[in-house]
């Protein structure tokens, strides 16, 4: 009992003795005891939360990322070199947010709101948390709206709907950012308005200059807007990027529209976070990545979502890009990101050196989605098309090792063969849903088979340019169900073609 009563009184006198919080204005304000690349420790504000917007006494701003017994630790969002030991430190009454408006279609702008293309200041409607609660079930319905990307490898074997979660995974220099910047271009004409959001994470500023004109001369920018955060920037703001695309994103899916938002990418945002871990001295896992970056992928790309139609029926779609070292999906951040999202669009090293662009790998694609995110007739259509490719590689495998060859494998070869040169676009051209049925259904009617690979190229873009005087099949393709009525009309365009 004894003992008690001295821990009691020992109590009492160490809080009658207690420091009070320093204030001024009566605002509560701390001091920065040190500074280390961009890392701050600060003493005295025993009211800040995890999370919380620090001003660095007007100087710039900071983020609570560490709570420790005696101090806390916080990243400088925007560097400047006069935060220094003894700046003073206030408590922000705002939560870290992102200034969203309508107005924002056709800008270049920081992960903080700031205007990066010199077209003035922005000017927002209202703010969206950077951290926000991903809807839940209740709120949600299953994808099954089509996202065209205008790509004839990803709309037949990859799918993407609205309000899903595609990976585009591979090497460096494997067409990564172009299969992304292609499905924004094509969101120029469809009929379902989608805003576009490009978020690029410690991409070097000529490349981000050169992705910007390319949207401008497309006329892709007047529904896009592009988030940048530059290496010089530091981590911080890297860190915070694709969050504040996921936020603009959301204010547009909760007025019960479409948003498309490009994270390019979040193998270099697991770079910034763990940048920032090691800098905050918390303990490394594998590969030297904190413990929670599945949680800081996960917590982003859970908020992509189509909601039911009680809230409004708007979507958000994701299409995370994650960069692999020769190859290895297997690594941390590749297999966290693909077991987060609803499949994954492979891009392989081997396939782009060889000229089939978009390199994508048959056997390691998938879209989890399906056919759920596609058109009843380009589901049709491109049933086998899958198959055919995946025994055309494992034919064509074989077929090195000899030249004796049957009739039937012959013209499986042939078959694929036919298929892969189809399906290799050119950079940045897209092809309506349309084009798409109409070039799947020449390959399943065998009208290449006998043509040569330079004729095969010529005579389907000589064909689509017939087709776009021809208004009453292209009717006939906007209103059909089955692929019976189509084929006849067809084959009767074919003939007249080739006569």
């Amino acid at each position: 009992m004894k003992e008690f009563e001295d821990l009691l009184k020992d109590l009492k006198l160490s809080l009658e003795t207690k420091e009070l919080p320093t204030s001024e204005g009566g605002r509560e304000y701390g001091v920065i005891e040190a500074v280390a690349d961009g890392v701050v420790s600060i003493t005295g504000l025993s009211g800040a939360g995890f999370g919380q917007v620090l001003d660095f006494d007007g100087i710039s701003k900071g983020l609570v990322l560490s709570l420790k017994a005696d101090y806390i630790e916080a990243v400088i969002l925007r560097k400047n070199d006069l935060v220094a030991r003894g700046t003073k430190v206030f408590l922000s009454e705002k939560e870290l947010a992102f200034g969203v408006s309508a107005n924002l279609a056709g800008r270049v702008i920081s992960p903080l709101g700031e205007d990066l293309d010199g077209l003035g200041p922005i000017v927002p409607d209202q703010f969206y948390p950077l951290e926000n609660k991903a809807p839940g079930i209740i709120d949600r319905q299953p994808v099954f709206q089509p996202l065209p990307t205008g790509i004839l490898s990803v709309d037949s074997l990859t799918p993407v709907g609205l309000g899903q979660r595609e990976l585009i995974i591979g090497d460096r220099a494997t067409g990564k950012t172009t299969l992304a910047l292609t499905a924004i271009l094509n969101q120029k004409n469809q009929t379902e308005k989608v805003h576009c959001i490009y978020v690029t994470v410690s991409q070097k500023q000529s490349k981000v200059a050169q992705l910007v004109e390319k949207l401008r001369e497309s006329g892709a920018m007047e529904y896009t807007t592009v988030i940048a955060a530059f290496p010089s920037d530091g981590p911080a703001l890297s860190y915070l990027a694709p969050f504040a695309g996921c936020a603009l994103g959301e204010y547009f899916r909760d007025k019960g529209t479409h948003a498309l938002v490009v994270y390019d990418d979040l193998s270099k945002h697991a770079v910034a976070y763990r940048e920032l871990s090691l800098l905050l001295k918390r303990p490394s896992g594998r590969e030297a990545y904190p413990g929670d970056v599945f949680y800081l992928h996960s917590r982003l790309l859970e908020r992509a979502a189509k909601l039911s139609e009680k809230n409004g029926g708007g979507s958000l779609t994701a299409l995370p890009i994650v960069e692999t070292q020769e190859g290895d999906v297997s690594a941390y951040v590749p297999t966290n990101v693909i077991s987060i999202t609803d499949g994954q669009i492979y891009l392989e090293a081997d396939l782009f050196n060889a000229g089939v662009k978009p390199a994508i790998n048959v056997g390691l694609s998938v879209s989890r989605v399906g056919g759920a995110a596609q058109g009843k007739l380009l589901k049709k259509v491109s049933g086998t098309l899958r198959l055919d490719l995946s025994q055309y590689r494992e034919l064509a495998a074989f077929a090195q090792f000899g030249s004796d060859l049957d009739e039937k494998t012959k013209k499986s070869l042939r078959r694929g063969e036919i298929i892969t040169k189809l399906l290799t676009q050119e950079e940045y051209k897209t092809y309506t849903t349309g084009e798409e049925v109409v070039t799947l259904l020449l390959i399943d009617l065998g009208f290449f088979d006998e043509l040569t690979d330079e004729k095969i190229v010529n005579d389907h873009r000589r064909f689509l340019d017939l087709l776009e005087q021809e208004k009453s099949f292209r009717n006939l393709l906007e209103t059909a169900t089955e692929l019976e009525a189509i084929k006849d009309e067809l084959r009767t365009l074919w003939q007249n073609f080739i006569n």
